[in-house]
């Protein structure tokens, strides 16, 4: 193979190897998975035992839990137990001065942190509420507090933690990658189904084809991809949300596409009828893909007033797994739309040399 030519095809396997054993094997952060006590008392003791994922407590010197008050100042727990690598147990008593007025209550964030692990937050987890007795009196004591500054964040190079999704964040990089491969595929798809209607040149509608046939692969990949992460996150392979629906619906006009090409005998008329079809169908999956579940409610991500991944989500972390994952599928797919030209184009030379000799 020359590599001057083909650089683009040893670029696409590297960065597929790349996108694969990185995304497997960097860790996801540490992070807390659940607690058992949601509700507090000024003036009371609280105790609550925390339950986290991917840390390394009973390994951590220094370990500390606090409460995020709305003024960013930490409230230090009196008392962290370890109870294993990834279970504590904290012990706060909440001075009255923590809420704002006599009578309101707040959200507060439950925050651990230790050398090891860095911190982890989980955000508005305690409600403080006003207590009229109290079993003890505390003061708001300078020494119960330290400064958000003083929790430590450790540097390294590892996945976000999101509740929920937690490992499966990496099919970040094969169901959401794959979708955005398929529409670059679509639009190069319609690009070629422009230049046949503009020149008549069937080399047009044979790479149009062969686009349309990888970007069809990579779609219901992306749909078979997408069913397994709602089956982990959403405990259902499939459910009535309206953007799988429309997907599903935008997949079956494809599979017409393949229909009516097959339908069609007469070359030139099977090229027109297909390139038209095609940019119908490219228009059709936008809509139904990209606009409709905006408009409605939606359980999926960046549809019906549900967040898309923000900069948190989709971190520089990712970023550099998931873009690279882009390019990957695009140019695999590009790859495979040539090799399904040259097979198609060497088929009928081959069909034409036997119709020639047979005559």
């Amino acid at each position: 193979m020359d590599i001057k030519r083909n650089w683009w095809k040893v670029l696409s396997v590297i960065l597929m190897l790349y996108v694969i054993i990185a995304g497997i094997l960097i860790p996801i952060k540490p992070g807390i998975i659940d607690y058992d006590n949601a509700s507090a008392e000024t003036g009371s003791p609280y105790e609550v035992t925390v339950k986290t994922y991917n840390t390394h407590f009973d390994k951590a010197q220094g370990l500390r839990t606090y409460l995020l008050l709305p003024n960013n100042e930490l409230l230090v727990a009196d008392s962290s137990e370890v109870i294993n690598a990834a279970e504590v147990k904290a012990s706060f008593n909440i001075p009255r001065r923590v809420l704002r007025g006599e009578s309101e209550s707040m959200d507060l964030s439950l925050v651990i942190d230790n050398e090891i692990d860095g911190y982890m937050q989980f955000p508005e987890a305690v409600r403080i509420r006003p207590s009229t007795t109290d079993t003890f009196n505390r003061a708001y004591q300078a020494s119960a507090l330290m400064p958000l500054s003083s929790l430590r964040d450790v540097d390294d190079f590892k996945f976000p933690f999101r509740p929920i999704v937690y490992e499966t964040i990496r099919n970040t990089f094969f169901h959401v990658a794959i979708w955005m491969a398929m529409f670059i595929i679509l639009i190069v798809s319609c690009y070629h189904s422009i230049r046949y209607l503009m020149t008549n040149k069937l080399v047009h509608d044979q790479k149009s084809s062969a686009l349309t046939s990888v970007a069809l692969v990579f779609g219901i990949a992306g749909l078979l991809t997408g069913s397994m992460w709602a089956r982990f996150t959403w405990g259902t392979w499939w459910t009535n949300d309206v953007k799988l629906n429309m997907t599903s619906i935008a997949l079956l006009i494809y599979c017409s596409y393949w229909i009516l090409r097959s339908s069609i005998s007469d070359i030139d008329t099977r090229a027109r009828l297909s390139s038209v079809f095609n940019l119908f169908s490219f228009v059709a999956l936008f809509i139904l893909v990209m606009v409709i579940p905006r408009l409605t409610d939606s359980l999926h991500p960046g549809n019906g007033g549900n967040p898309a991944f923000g900069d948190e989500d989709l971190d520089n972390t990712l970023r550099t797994i998931f873009y690279p994952a882009i390019i990957a599928y695009t140019l695999i797919g590009l790859w495979i739309a040539q090799l399904t030209v040259r097979y198609h184009s060497a088929k009928d030379n081959i069909e034409l040399l036997i119709y020639n000799k047979s005559n």
